[in-house]
């Protein structure tokens, strides 16, 4: 399987997002780009923020789409057409209520399970033929308190949860990124392997 060219982190944009639950997905593309000494830069035709990073010498776009999350699609086929890049070399990062936090998760393909930004995405695309790294914000418990729990800041235990998941995640990502997914997700999903 080929490999990554672009990693797309979701989330809201606006400083009052900036450490929700909902925007998972930017703390891993922020955490990446710092650990480089990179910088997000926002790029109107993308209508998102990017910047590129090298993994293992590969270079790899980062994308931050600066639309709301329900409208990610439009960041992430605009920049698929951009940088010629197939969606099976593209990897979306985002907050996932069905895992609890701290627990980090690769897959490819599939449906929404009810994320607005991947399901905006699979609209844009007209499938869910890219790879996904769903990082676990837990659920409230009940779906009426799903909204405020999801766009809340999480507690400090699980944000620092959340934060270990998000530097498991990249501590893979030379594997993912040069194709190996089967042994990234062996060496993510097994417990303890830090």
């Amino acid at each position: 399987m080929a490999g990554l060219r672009l990693i797309v982190g979701l989330g809201n944009p606006g400083a009052e997002y900036l450490r929700t639950r909902h925007n998972a997905g930017f703390w891993f593309v922020d955490a990446l780009a710092s650990g480089q000494g990179e910088r997000f830069g926002f790029d109107g035709k993308l209508h998102g923020e990017t910047c590129k990073v090298r993994i293992d010498g590969e270079p790899v776009w980062l994308l931050k789409p600066a639309t709301f999350m329900n409208k990610s699609g439009i960041a992430v086929a605009s920049a698929l057409r951009y940088y010629k890049i197939e969606p099976e070399e593209c990897l979306v990062a985002h907050d996932d209520l069905d895992l609890p936090a701290g627990s980090v998760r690769l897959k490819f393909d599939g449906g929404h399970g009810g994320q607005n930004g991947l399901r905006d995405i699979i609209a844009h695309l007209g499938h869910g033929k890219f790879h996904r790294m769903r990082i676990g914000i837990g659920h409230p418990g009940h779906r009426d308190q799903v909204t405020p729990w999801v766009l809340g800041r999480p507690s400090v235990k699980d944000e620092d949860a959340m934060l270990d998941g998000v530097a498991r995640a990249l501590d893979v990502l030379p594997l993912a990124v040069d194709g190996q997914f089967d042994k990234a997700m062996q060496q993510l999903h097994t417990p303890g392997n830090r």
